[in-house]
C-alpha cells in the first residue's frame, strides 16, 4: 500500500510509489527512542499547565471516545497540537513512533502531542509499554476520534493532523513521517513553533 502527502485546500499529491520507495530504504524496523525519565522531566520542566497536565498523562491510553477527545482539544486551545492517528499492527506507524518520542519532548513547553489509537486498549497497552510516549493516546477502536477529526482519511494509519492555537484544523499528514526533520518542519511550517 502507498502513502502519500496531502494538503487540505492545496490539493497537492506526492506520488504514492516515490513515497514507498522512500520507505522501502528507511530501516523499516521499529526502535525504541524514549527519552530518559530525568531527560523527559528536563524538557517539560516550565512547561504550562496544559502542556503539563499532558506530559503527567504520558503513556496512558485514554477513554472516552470522540466526546472526550472535544474536550481535550478545547482544553488545550490557546496551544498548538500535533494528533498522530496510530496502530501497533501499521507497520508504517511502527516505522514513525519512534520519530514522535524524539520530537514531542522537543516541543513540550509550546506544541500539545496527542495520540489516537484505533486499534484498541490491549494491543495498544502493550505496544506503548514497549515504545513508551511522552503524551497520552486515546483509545480508538470504533474508530469514532478517527473518523471525527479526519472523515476523508478514516481507517488509514498513520495521519498526523496539525491544530492552530484557536482548535483550527490546518494540516493533515497523510502516510508515515520518514524523519525527525520533516515532522520538525510541518510543527514550524503549520503551527509557528
Amino acid at each position: 500500500m502507498g502513502h502519500e502527502t496531502v494538503t487540505r485546500g492545496a490539493g497537492g499529491l506526492v506520488c504514492a510509489a516515490l513515497v514507498s520507495l522512500a520507505l522501502a530504504g528507511c530501516g523499516g524496523g521499529a526502535r525504541d527512542a524514549a527519552l530518559s525519565e530525568s531527560q523527559l522531566q528536563a524538557d517539560y520542566r516550565g512547561a504550562p499547565a496544559t502542556l503539563a497536565a499532558l506530559f503527567a498523562g504520558r503513556n496512558k491510553l485514554l477513554r472516552g471516545g470522540a466526546a472526550a477527545f472535544e474536550r481535550e482539544l478545547r482544553r488545550l486551545r490557546g496551544r498548538p497540537v500535533v494528533v498522530n492517528t496510530w496502530a501497533s499492527w501499521c507497520q508504517n506507524c511502527v516505522t514513525e513512533f519512534s520519530i514522535f518520542q524524539r520530537v514531542a519532548p522537543r516541543y513540550g513547553r509550546t506544541v500539545a502531542f496527542v495520540g489516537d489509537d484505533v486499534e484498541g486498549a490491549t494491543a495498544g497497552h502493550g505496544w506503548l509499554a514497549r515504545y513508551p510516549l511522552s503524551f497520552p493516546s486515546f483509545s480508538d477502536p470504533s474508530e469514532s476520534i478517527d473518523r471525527a477529526i479526519g472523515a476523508a482519511t478514516a481507517s488509514y494509519a498513520p495521519v498526523t493532523y496539525f491544530y492552530d492555537r484557536h482548535g483550527k484544523e490546518v494540516y493533515f499528514h497523510f502516510g508515515p513521517y520518514l524523519s525527525a526533520a520533516s515532522l520538525e518542519h510541518d510543527i514550524r511550517l503549520y503551527l509557528g513553533a
